[in-house]
């Protein structure tokens, strides 16, 4: 029988605090290697959220790790190097990403969006930088959206 444990811990910093420690205590397993495991496969996403999975075998006490990606609001965030979004998107913008960032995050997150290929991924990303205050190219995203759909960053999407 294997017990799932999930949470949302900081990359390459999950602690035995909560919410990982109480969670594994009960089970019985060694709470310290399951963390430096979990540090150990999340080092890359130093300073993001991300989520994390412990599959832990009840009888024999051993786990598996599986991390999902980062949100992508993280994943711009810290291609912008900020921490937080925009308070007031609409008013105040906190940074600017390129296209080429943009389609980078895409590629990251390529399993997790419901777009059909990297163009449509990229516009997906593209919207999450509406919410978060962030222009793109120096525009709107909005704007970038539709320039995308009229092919002016075809040269970005190579063709199958």
């Amino acid at each position: 029988m294997a017990e799932t444990v999930e949470a949302l811990v900081d990359g390459g910093k999950a602690t035995a605090g909560p919410p990982l420690g109480p969670a594994l205590g009960p089970i019985g397993v060694n709470i310290m290697q399951v963390i430096n495991k979990i540090n150990e496969k999340t080092k890359e996403f130093t300073g993001m959220k991300v989520p994390v999975k412990v599959i832990i075998d009840t009888k024999t006490k051993e786990f598996e790790i599986e991390v999902g990606t980062p949100p992508a609001a993280s994943l711009i965030l810290n291609e912008l190097g900020v921490e937080k979004g925009s308070g007031s998107p609409s008013t105040h913008k906190i940074g600017n990403l390129s296209i080429d960032q943009a389609i980078k995050v895409a590629k990251m997150k390529y399993d997790n969006l419901l777009g059909t290929d990297i163009k449509h991924k990229t516009k997906e990303i593209i919207g999450t930088c509406v919410t978060l205050g962030v222009k793109v190219e120096g525009k709107n995203p909005k704007e970038i959206q539709k320039a995308i759909d009229d092919g002016d960053f075809d040269s970005k999407f190579p063709k199958k």
